[in-house]
């Protein structure tokens, strides 16, 4: 029986044996670190040998930078969009445009020569390529004008590239281990890391540490791997371009003077006898008047010399919305037309004499952003050669207005005036002021983000809307809300004040939007106004004084009532 028994025994341990072998082999497999290495391309996504990675500032970013005849190239669009906004493409004329603070360079494809102004420079080797139907700036005439430093690497081929200086977070290796694609033992070794090893901390995390090698591999590595995380310190020794600006002695008391004909010029002495402390006039000159970006002038000498001898600067304005068939985003995106257009409007200002010129684009889209930002900086230049002042006009900020980029126009203007009105107009779809002082204060301190103070002029209103409000649908309906349709018009200081005399309504002041309100009925329509006076007024040029503000500016002369001048006397 024993005999017979001792074979089961020996298979049973045997089978015992080997199940714990496996599972012990299992277990080392599972809680061992996997000795697996990257597959770059699969884990970079590279499709093409000739590609380089890009590393920037602790981000794999998703742009490539490519290799033609031994020098690394970078995409526009990666320039543009993470290194320097200042470099501009045009598509039109196939054209590199970059702007310093007193000239504009110009780069033709497939040349190593560039224009500075007038004269020609030879940068000794290919600088812009248009390879692969794609737009290629050699890396180092970028890194001329921008503040950026970079290591290349292979294997793959990469770029490291720096243009955030400052503090960052390191920490050494404790000893060598490895940094992986992501955190955790079983995932694909990204690179080695020897004892001693400095590494930049991105994201501290308990068990695994997102970390940069100092050849560009981001990855994860074990927490407990690393010694305590310290701060240090890197530097750039670039010399940031430095921008002047024309800057007045005193402070901006500006109001635009609507001239619709060459008649209305006629006006001025009357215009000026009645505006109190105006420092500053800005005629409706000049508009753009058909595609090649020829202006419209309705200017005049003897204006000019009128404002001259009573002390009074002439900024003349220049818009793009007179003429409706003026295809705004053609003018802008091509350089030549662009060009004509500023030789226009610095020939205009010298020929008569002018002391700033006032650039009021409105309603450009978004997509032309690039575009208008150049234009401003060619035309500060021509301006900024000549002593005339540029003051451009701006929206209050928002979220779609972003592209208008005051903090660059702050850079190459001399005066960026804020619109602080039109917070309801014409094609609002619900009663309200025109500038609300709470609205007001929020577009004043929006606006100081991106532009300095001592450059800010703040623009207010002498006109306001009256707001009709007219039933809609079954007024007997009780179940439901009225609806209204919404209408307004312009109206100026004297003519709101008398209107309201005139239907007996009562004014009632509201704090938050610091002015009087006051509505009536008539003929089964409401109708509503927010007031604007001299108390609105100073409430607005409390804002101005207390935000330290380079000026103010007043839309339009001829709306407003004469006692506001002695309100704006106290302010100048």
């Amino acid at each position: 029986m024993k005999k017979k028994v001792l074979p089961v025994l020996v298979v049973l341990a045997l089978i015992l044996i080997i199940s714990g072998i496996a599972l012990l082999a299992n277990l080392i497999k599972k809680y061992s670190p996997s000795k697996e290495r990257s597959d770059y391309a699969s884990h970079y996504h590279i499709n093409d040998p000739s590609e380089i990675l890009i590393m920037q500032d602790g981000e794999d970013l998703d742009f490539r930078a490519t290799n033609i005849d031994g020098s690394i190239y970078l995409d526009y669009q990666y320039v543009h969009d993470c290194l320097n906004s200042r470099f501009y493409w045009d598509s039109n004329e196939n054209l590199l445009l970059y702007t310093t603070p007193n000239s504009v360079i110009t780069v033709n494809a497939d040349s190593s020569e560039y224009l500075s102004n007038k004269d020609t420079k030879d940068f000794g080797k290919t600088i812009l390529s248009t390879a692969d139907e794609k737009i290629w700036i050699h890396i180092d005439f970028v890194k001329e004008f921008t503040n950026f430093t970079y290591d290349s690497f292979e294997n793959p081929n990469r770029l490291v590239v720096t243009s955030k200086f400052g503090e960052i977070h390191t920490a050494t290796a404790k000893k060598s281990t490895y940094v992986r694609e992501l955190g955790g033992i079983k995932s694909p070794i990204l690179s080695d890391v020897k004892k001693k090893d400095t590494l930049t901390v991105l994201e501290e995390g308990d068990k695994w540490t997102k970390v940069m090698t100092a050849d560009g591999f981001i990855g994860y590595i074990k927490s407990s791997t690393l010694s305590d995380i310290t701060t240090d310190t890197i530097s750039s020794d670039f010399e940031e371009e430095s921008f002047s600006h024309i800057k007045k002695d005193f402070q901006i008391c500006l109001g635009w003077d609507a001239i619709y004909s060459t008649a209305a010029n006629n006006n001025i002495a009357n215009t000026l006898a009645r505006s109190k402390n105006l420092n500053v006039i800005s005629p409706t000159w000049f508009y753009v008047n058909d595609n090649d970006g020829n202006l419209h002038d309705r200017a005049s000498s003897s204006y000019v010399s009128f404002c001259h001898s009573k002390g009074v600067e002439v900024w003349a304005l220049v818009s793009n919305f007179e003429n409706k068939d003026v295809d705004t985003t053609y003018i802008l995106t091509h350089t030549s037309v662009r060009n004509n257009l500023v030789n226009q409007i610095v020939s205009a200002a010298i020929q008569y004499d002018l002391d700033g010129i006032n650039l009021d684009f409105e309603s450009i889209s978004s997509d032309v952003g690039d575009a208008y930002i150049q234009f401003v900086r060619e035309l500060s230049i021509k301006l900024e050669n000549n002593g005339i002042v540029l003051s451009v006009d701006n929206y209050v900020p928002s979220n779609y207005t972003a592209f208008y980029n005051r903090k660059e126009q702050a850079l190459f203007a001399d005066y960026i005036i804020v619109m602080a009105y039109d917070q309801h107009y014409a094609g609002s779809e619900e009663s309200g002021s025109v500038a609300a002082l709470d609205w007001v204060q929020e577009g004043v301190q929006n606006t100081l983000a991106e532009v300095p103070a001592d450059q800010l002029v703040l623009a207010m209103p002498f006109y306001t809307r009256l707001w009709c409000l007219t039933p809609q649908g079954d007024s007997d309906d009780e179940s439901s809300d009225t609806m209204y349709q919404v209408t307004s018009h312009a109206l100026g200081m004297a003519e709101a004040d008398q209107l309201i005399q005139q239907k007996g309504a009562e004014k009632t002041w509201l704090s938050d939007a610091g002015q009087f309100y006051a509505s009536y009925e008539e003929n089964g329509n409401k109708y509503e106004i927010w007031l604007e006076d001299s108390d609105s007024l100073e409430e607005r040029l409390k804002v101005m004084k207390e935000s330290k503000l380079a000026g103010c500016a007043f839309w339009r002369l001829g709306f407003e009532q004469s006692s506001i001048w002695d309100t704006v006397a106290k302010y100048f």
